[in-house]
C-alpha cells in the first residue's frame, strides 16, 4: 500500500498484550484491526502498511515460497533494510514454516570485503538455504553466497514473482524456533541464538505488561535496524503483538539528521520510543538550539534506553537540551537486555527517570563491591530496574555461589524469555546456559533493592597489578576532554612485559597537529594515573575508525585485535634485515 495517511493511533479491537501462542497468530488478530507500519523517508511518508495488509501479502508470499520445496524449518535470510520488504518476508516464514535470520544492512569501516565476509560467515553460520536482498545490496549478497549452494537468492521482485501454490500453510508452532538472531557481538565467529515463539511471545507479553503498562492510546517510532534484538523484537515484534501502530525511519537516515527522529516524534504525536545512549548523545550533540522550538515531545511517555552501559550524563544531557520541547526526564527507562533471552531481562520502574548509583572506584576495583559516595564524586552506574515477572535475576561469583547486594559478580538470568541455544553450536550453548537453565550473559554487575546494575562485561575487564580496572572509566577520563566526545574512545587490555596485562586505549580525533596530538596523549596519560592510578597505552586514529559491532555499539575486542595487528606491522618493519641471509 503506497502512502496516504498512516495508520491511525486508535484501533478497532480490544488491546491485547501479545497473549499469543505463535507470531502467526498474533498478526492473525492485529489483521482484524486498522492499525499497522508507517515507513519514512526525508521528512515524508513512503508507504503505509496496514497489518491486514501485511497479512493477506505474507500469507501470498508463503505460498509462493512452498514451490521451493523446502523442508521445514530451513533458514531463510534477509539482509534486514528498514523496508516493508523485511516485514513481507519475515511474517512469511511465519505462516510457511521457515526460520527467517536477519543478516546486516550496513557496510561498515571494513569497507566491501569485510563486508562481504560477514555476511558469508552468517549465511553459513545459520545453514541458509535462501537469502534476499534489496537491489542495493544484491551485489554484496550475490559474492557472500558465491559457491555455497543455496536454493535461491534474489531481489524481494524474484520472490514475488515464483507461482502461486494452493495449498494451507502450517505456520510455526508454540514449541518451534520463531526465528536466529546473531548476536551484536557476532564477528569471527557469529553465533545465533535459537528463540522460539513461547520465548518470544513471553518477552513480549512482560514488555507490554510490566515494562512499558502498554496502553490503546499508544504509538511507537523507531530508527533502530531490524537486524539488532531491540529493532527486531522490541519495535517490530512486540509492536505488532501489541496491536499498536509503529513509524519508521531508516537507520541511515537518522545518524545523517538526527532531528528527523524528534520531528517524527512530534507530527504522529508518538508516546513510546527506544534507543541506545549513543543515540541520544547524538541528537544532543547535533540538534541545533534552533529547532528546538519546532518539537513538540510532550506525548513521550516512555523513552527506552538500553543495549549498552548508560553514562549518567547522556540521558541528562538530552532531558535538559530537549526540556524546553515538553520532554519529561521521567519519561526515561532504563532497561538491561540481550539477543539471548529474547531482548528484555529487566525494566526500571515507570516513571522513576534515570536513577544513579554513585560508587567508591576504588572499593569497585579492588574488592568488586559497590560502597555509596556522595553524587558526583565517584563512578556513577544506572539502576536498570527488576526482572520480568517469572524470570530470576542473581549475582554470583566465579565459583557459582549467589552474593549479596552490591557484591559486583556475574549475572545470570532464568526464564521462559531464554533462548534454546545457539544454532548447531552446542559447544558455545553449553558454556552459557546451564541444564537447570540458567543463562550467563556475560555480564558483570550488582543488585541493589531488588534492581540490578551492570556494570561491565567479563570480558572486558582489564586486571593490572591484581586491580580490576573497568575499561568505561578509561573511556570516561578520555572522552571528556574538550576535543573529544562520546564513543571517541575505546579500553582494553593487552599482554605486558612478562605476561602481566597492561591498559590500553584508541582515541579517534580530527587533530593534525603534532603539538595539539601531544598534549591530547600527554593530558589523558596524566589522568589516568592520577584517577586510577595505572598507566595507560594511548594510540590516536582518525575519526570513524573504531570498529562498531552489527548494533552499533564499540568494539573492544575488535580494536583490541586491530591495535595489536599494527604493533606487530610496527616491529616487523623495525626488525634488522639480515643481510647475510
Amino acid at each position: 500500500m503506497q502512502a496516504g495517511l498512516p495508520t491511525p493511533t486508535i484501533n478497532t479491537v480490544p488491546l491485547r498484550r501479545a497473549d499469543f501462542a505463535t507470531l502467526a497468530e498474533a498478526l492473525d488478530y492485529a489483521a482484524r484491526g486498522v492499525t499497522g507500519a508507517n515507513f519514512y523517508a526525508a521528512g515524508n511518508l513512503t508507504t503505509v502498511l496496514p497489518y491486514r495488509t501485511l497479512r493477506a501479502q505474507a500469507l501470498d508470499l508463503g505460498q509462493r515460497l512452498t514451490t521451493l520445496g523446502l523442508q521445514r524449518g530451513t533458514r531463510l535470510a534477509i539482509v534486514a533494510e528498514t523496508t516493508p520488504d523485511f516485514l513481507r518476508f519475515f511474517f512469511a516464514c511465519q505462516y510457511a514454516g521457515l526460520v527467517p535470520v536477519a543478516l546486516p544492512s550496513a557496510v561498515n569501516l571494513g569497507g566491501h570485503d569485510a563486508y562481504v565476509r560477514k555476511l558469508r560467515g552468517m549465511l553459513q553460520a545459520c545453514d541458509a538455504a535462501v537469502a534476499v536482498a534489496s537491489p542495493s545490496f544484491l551485489g554484496f549478497l550475490g559474492e557472500a553466497v558465491s559457491g555455497l549452494g543455496l536454493s535461491m537468492w534474489g531481489e524481494p521482485s524474484a520472490f514475488y514473482q515464483l507461482p502461486r501454490q494452493e495449498v494451507e500453510l502450517q505456520p510455526i508452532g508454540p514449541k518451534e524456533v520463531a526465528y536466529l538472531q546473531f548476536t551484536s557481538g557476532s564477528t569471527g565467529a557469529p553465533k545465533a541464538a535459537m528463540i522460539t515463539q513461547q520465548a518470544l511471545l513471553a518477552n513480549s507479553y512482560g514488555s507490554l505488561t510490566h515494562g512499558v503498562d502498554m496502553r490503546d492510546d499508544d504509538r511507537f517510532v523507531s530508527w533502530l535496524p531490524f537486524y539488532h534484538d531491540m529493532g527486531l523484537v522490541g519495535c517490530l515484534l512486540t509492536v505488532m503483538a501489541g496491536q499498536r501502530s509503529i513509524d519508521y525511519l531508516d537507520t541511515r537516515e537518522f545518524a545523517m539528521r538526527p532531528r528527523r527522529w524528534l520531528e517524527l516524534m512530534t507530527s504522529s504525536k508518538a508516546t513510546i520510543a527506544y534507543s541506545p545512549p549513543f543515540g541520544y548523545e547524538m541528537c544532543s550533540r547535533r540538534i541545533r538550539p534552533s529547532d528546538i522550538a519546532s518539537y513538540d515531545l510532550s506525548n513521550w511517555r516512555v523513552a527506552g534506553l538500553g543495549a549498552e552501559p548508560i553514562l549518567p550524563e547522556v540521558p541528562a544531557r538530552f532531558a535538559e537540551l530537549l526540556a524546553p520541547a515538553g520532554f519529561d526526564a521521567l519519561a526515561f527507562v532504563p532497561s538491561y537486555g540481550m539477543a539471548e533471552a529474547s531482548l528484555a531481562v529487566s525494566f526500571a520502574p515507570l516513571r522513576s527517570g534515570v536513577v544513579v548509583d554513585w560508587v567508591d572506584p576504588a572499593d569497585l576495583s579492588e574488592n568488586l563491591r559497590a560502597t555509596a559516595v556522595a553524587p558526583g564524586s565517584g563512578s556513577g552506574f544506572v539502576r536498570c530496574g527488576g526482572p520480568l515477572p517469572g524470570h530470576d535475576l542473581e549475582v554470583c561469583d566465579d565459583a557459582g555461589n549467589q552474593l549479596p547486594d552490591l557484591h559486583v559478580g556475574r549475572i545470570r538470568v532464568r526464564g521462559p524469555s531464554v533462548m534454546s541455544g545457539y544454532f548447531e553450536q552446542p559447544e558455545l550453548t553449553s558454556q552459557v546456559l546451564s541444564r537447570d537453565g540458567w543463562l550467563d550473559t556475560g555480564d558483570f554487575g550488582y543488585l541493589v533493592d531488588g534492581e540490578v546494575v551492570v556494570t561491565g562485561r567479563h570480558k572486558d575487564m582489564i586486571i593490572v597489578n591484581g586491580r580490576n580496572i573497568w575499561p568505561q572509566d578509561i573511556e570516561r577520563i578520555v572522552e571528556r576532554q574538550p576535543e573529544l566526545r562520546s564513543q571517541d574512545a575505546s579500553a582494553f587490555g593487552i599482554p605486558g612485559p612478562g605476561g602481566a596485562e597492561v591498559a590500553a586505549v584508541v582515541v579517534q580525533c580530527s587533530l593534525l597537529g603534532p603539538e595539539d596530538r601531544k598534549g591530547l596523549v600527554q593530558r589523558i596519560r596524566r589522568e589516568v594515573l592520577q584517577e586510577l592510578g595505572i598507566a595507560c597505552l594511548i594510540e590516536l586514529v582518525p575519526r570513524h575508525t573504531l570498529p562498531r559491532t552489527s548494533s552499533g555499539k564499540l568494539s573492544r575486542s575488535a580494536t583490541r585485535s586491530g591495535y595489536l595487528e599494527r604493533r606487530a606491522q610496527e616491529q616487523q618493519e623495525l626488525a634488522p634485515v639480515d643481510l647475510a641471509a
